[in-house]
């Protein structure tokens, strides 16, 4: 199969939507997107339309007169991402999988739109400054690191826990799911991780589909579930300011888990829902990948990722997010070394030893369950670093 200045290209099924920036380019078969500037996608028109190579790279040179065109290599680069169908006749072989999730599609759009609307997006803010409001107005609803100590046995405090965080994660990810399903959009939950951290995710890459401004909706739609979740908590606090009983005891480690998954959510260094809102918001898209390919110029050990590269005008961005990405994950490193990783060692100098006590004393379970909390986290980071590679 030659590939020369007067061959003829047909293309796989492609949709088009103007972005804020450029165009995103959707694989009909395949469920994969790719932004491309405005000469791309002349070049696919004029391909669609039957003409020659050469005949489209004079036409692009007459009307982009300041660009670099090489019509056979931006064919070679469409071939590389399955876009091309034909070449002079000829099928080009390839295999699709079509990798656009489909889960969810039995929950019906108006659900969906029952808890994502134009009010309710008004009510969320407003939820939001109210629980701001809140902890200014009573500081001491703000959570303190006891407030995990629920019990006087450790493991029930752990199981609580661990019980109590599993609930708003799944309240956070059914946000987003029901944000996709009011557009009518199928969403898929997975376990990935963000360095070190497990995480719970939902995929929304159909939120290509929508515009930026609808796209913003689906981003912050687990957070406003989290807002909810703690103003309910911060009612029950309020409620029962001198009673302490298991509600209230509840009530603080949501207000606990919720504060430290938004301190997480700002972290933006690594792919949160901010990092999301923060490339939807700009135009900038692969942010995080442009700029470690920045910073692969002085760290040349630095994994990159070469399938993406900087459009016009994103040069400034990408630089300061790089800068914000270095040290963010210095910090972080900094943060598991000397605080998590010394926290954990002695934990489990502690906790092991225990598991020698007979089986039916208290210590011997909690170290059980200890142990086990510790293996099912490592497990699920083992699983989330295998899934990617």
């Amino acid at each position: 199969m030659n590939l020369s200045q007067q061959s003829h290209i047909k293309l796989y099924p492609l949709t088009i939507r103007k972005d804020k920036r450029h165009y995103i380019v959707e694989d009909s078969l395949s469920g994969d997107y790719f932004e491309m500037p405005k000469i791309c996608i002349e070049a696919i028109n004029l391909m669609n339309k039957g003409e020659s190579l050469e005949e489209i790279e004079k036409k692009l040179v007459a009307t982009f007169p300041e660009e670099e065109v090489d019509m056979v290599d931006f064919t070679s680069q469409l071939i590389e991402l399955g876009l091309v169908k034909e070449i002079d006749g000829e099928i080009v072989q390839i295999t699709k999988e079509n990798q656009s999730p489909a889960s969810f599609i039995g929950i019906s759009p108006r659900v969906g739109k029952f808890f994502f609307n134009k009010v309710t997006i008004i009510l969320f803010i407003a939820i939001f400054f109210m629980n701001i409001f809140l902890f200014a107005m009573d500081p001491v609803l703000l959570p303190y690191y006891q407030d995990l100590f629920l019990f006087d046995t450790m493991m029930f405090n752990m199981l609580t826990f661990m019980a109590i965080t599993l609930f708003l994660i799944f309240m956070h990810e059914f946000g987003h799911v029901l944000a996709m399903r009011s557009y009518n959009l199928p969403a898929k939950l997975s376990i990935g991780h963000r360095l070190f951290f497990v995480v719970f995710e939902t995929d929304l890459t159909p939120a290509w589909r929508l515009e930026p401004k609808q796209r913003n909706n689906l981003y912050l739609a687990g957070m406003c579930f989290d807002q909810i979740m703690l103003f309910i908590a911060l009612c029950i606090k309020l409620a029962f300011p001198e009673d302490n009983t298991l509600l209230t005891g509840i009530a603080g480690i949501v207000i606990l888990d919720i504060f430290i998954k938004f301190i997480y959510q700002c972290s933006f260094y690594m792919k949160t829902d901010m990092y999301y809102l923060f490339e939807n918001i700009t135009g900038c898209y692969n942010v995080m990948e442009n700029g470690k390919q920045f910073l692969s110029k002085g760290l040349p050990f630095l994994k990159t990722d070469k399938t993406t590269e900087m459009f016009d005008g994103e040069r400034n961005i990408v630089r300061l997010y790089s800068l914000f990405y270095i040290f963010g994950i210095l910090f972080t490193i900094t943060l598991f070394i000397f605080y998590f990783l010394p926290q954990g060692v002695f934990a489990l100098s502690q906790t092991l030893p225990n598991l020698l006590r007979p089986v039916g004393s208290i210590a011997f379970w909690d170290a059980v369950v200890f142990v086990g909390q510790f293996v099912l986290l490592i497990c699920f980071l083992c699983y989330s670093w295998m899934k990617n590679r």
